[in-house]
């Protein structure tokens, strides 16, 4: 076995790098990293993570085998914002609800038909 840090990033093929760098900024706060013709790099906030947009000619929704990918929130309260921020930021809710009592969550597609989950996730007593 090789020892990681875990998942750094994923790489998206998008129709448009800046309106998706854009999207992500206004719905989850990331900040350009890199910026050249035809490719952007974001980071999420709080985490080393990083978000690669290539410029292609894709269909909306043909995500290559991408089911979803998703991003856990740090305070439940803030799942209440999630549909707003998303819609205004141009994004399709496709369903909300809880996993189960106390881990709400919403999915919902980007521009480029990703879909992305939104949840808060209990902690686990090992973690408290």
């Amino acid at each position: 076995m090789i020892k990681t840090r875990g998942l750094t990033h994923i790489a998206l093929k998008v129709k448009d790098v800046k309106r998706s760098s854009r999207f992500y900024q206004k719905v989850f706060g990331t900040d350009e990293m890199y910026n050249a013709e035809g490719f952007i790099q974001v980071q999420t906030p709080g985490s080393h993570d990083i978000i690669v947009f290539e410029q292609s000619e894709i269909q909306l929704a043909q995500t290559g085998g991408i089911i979803h990918f998703g991003f856990r929130l740090i305070h439940i309260e803030d799942i209440k914002n999630v549909v707003k921020e998303v819609e205004d930021a141009g994004g399709i809710i496709k369903e909300q609800g809880e996993f189960c009592p106390g881990e709400p969550y919403v999915l919902f597609y980007d521009p480029d038909g990703y879909e992305i989950e939104v949840w808060y996730e209990l902690p686990l007593a090992r973690f408290n």
